[in-house]
This record gives structure tokens, C-alpha cells and sequence, in this order.
């Protein structure tokens, strides 16, 4: 098992680690079923969650039986009008926008010489980063269009990694999906879950949210 004095690094997802971005994709969601008239409730907006913009779509299309009313290539405009709605939400972004305390460690981090990457599948990262001004914490960022495959793969973790010519033992993955951890951990990071204990069981270590997230409480999990 690694220990803490090993750690050398840290890659952090973005969306539910540094800041939430889910509830901005919700409102883009919903701005679209206004335009398609499709009704919209929480059974949809929860159906949408962690799944791909063609099918989060094709859901949305189904929701209100007009799942044959548009071609492929009318179906992609509409997927990449979701998306303006989305950078023009994501504009609206402020420094308040960052999870609780994800600023101070972020800080401490810097401070104390670790190195940090950032391994998001979104391609609007960056400029959700600079929203939150935070791009100068990352000058290392995964580019999602280099990838050939999504988590659980490990790819993006590896790549994370290897960005900071780190070892992937001298990592620490942050994450608050399961994904996210089997993706960590099949790439050999220590693996760090935000969230429900039982539902991030493989993690190295759970925090229940990001408050918790200190150096001094990693060093007290890690030993």
C-alpha cells in the first residue's frame, strides 16, 4: 500500500470534485424539452444523469413520443444546441461555484510543491476552469479527444499520470463517481471517493463530502 509520504501527485475529475457542473446540463436539458414541447419532471432530469448527450437526446425525444420526428442530422443540431445552452450557463460561472473547501485544498496542494492534473471526459473543462479561476492550479489538463476509451477504463487516469511524469503509485485520484474509482484504481493510483461510502466501496479511502478533503485527513487515511 502506498503510503502518504510517497505521493507526489494528485488528478482530479472536475463534476462533483471541484465544482457542479450536472445542475448547468440540467438546465441546458430543460431549456431544450421547452423548445422540443416536451414535458419535463424529475424522472427525466435524474434519467439524464451520467450518460451520453446523443442518448440523454434520444431520451429526451422518447419522453415526449417524438423519437421519429427528426432526421440523424436534425438530431445532432439539436444535441449541439443543448450545448450553447450549456457554455452560455457555464459563462455564468463565479469562483462562489466551487465545491466547499475544494479552494483551500486546492491552495494547500500548491503550496506544499504537489503536482496537480485534471482528468475530465468534457471537452467545456477548461473553460470551466477559468470561470472558476482556477486554470493557473492546472496547467496539465487531459484533452477528452485524445481518449479511445471512457471510464472504468483507466486510460484517463494513466494519462493524468503520465502528464505530470509521475509514477501512477505516487498519484492520488479524486473522484465521486464508481467509474471514476475502478478507473483510478485499474490505473494504479491511490483511489480518493467524495460521496456515499457503499456506493464508492472500492475507493482507497470515502470522503462524505469535499469539506472533508484535507491533506491531514488523507495522511490520517493513508498513514
Amino acid at each position: 500500500m502506498t503510503k502518504f509520504a510517497d505521493i507526489k501527485g494528485f488528478v482530479f475529475d472536475l463534476d462533483g470534485v471541484i465544482t457542479d457542473t450536472s445542475v448547468l446540463h440540467g438546465t441546458a436539458w430543460h431549456q431544450l424539452a421547452d423548445y422540443l414541447g416536451v414535458a419535463w419532471n424529475t424522472e427525466l432530469a435524474n434519467g439524464l444523469k451520467g450518460i451520453s448527450r446523443m442518448d440523454s437526446l434520444e431520451m429526451i425525444l422518447k419522453a415526449g413520443g417524438k423519437e421519429n420526428d427528426y432526421t440523424q442530422a436534425q438530431k445532432e443540431e439539436l444535441a449541439a444546441k443543448k450545448n450553447t445552452n450549456y457554455v452560455a450557463e457555464v459563462d455564468k460561472m463565479t469562483p462562489a461555484n466551487i465545491l466547499p473547501g475544494m479552494k483551500a485544498f486546492l491552495d494547500d496542494l500548491r503550496a506544499k510543491g504537489y503536482l496537480l492534473s485534471l482528468a475530465s471526459a468534457s471537452k467545456n473543462a477548461p473553460r470551466v476552469l477559468s470561470k472558476l479561476e482556477l486554470a493557473d492550479y492546472f496547467p496539465k489538463v487531459v484533452d477528452p479527444a485524445s481518449l479511445t476509451h471512457g471510464k472504468p477504463d483507466p486510460e484517463i487516469y494513466t494519462k493524468g499520470a503520465e502528464l505530470l511524469n509521475l509514477p501512477a503509485s505516487q498519484c492520488i485520484g479524486v473522484e465521486d463517481a464508481a467509474a471514476g474509482v475502478q478507473a483510478i484504481n485499474a490505473a494504479g493510483e491511490v483511489s480518493l471517493g467524495i460521496g456515499d461510502a457503499k456506493e464508492l466501496g472500492a475507493a482507497d479511502m470515502v470522503f462524505a463530502n469535499t469539506a472533508d478533503v484535507t491533506l491531514a485527513n488523507i495522511e490520517k487515511a493513508l498513514g
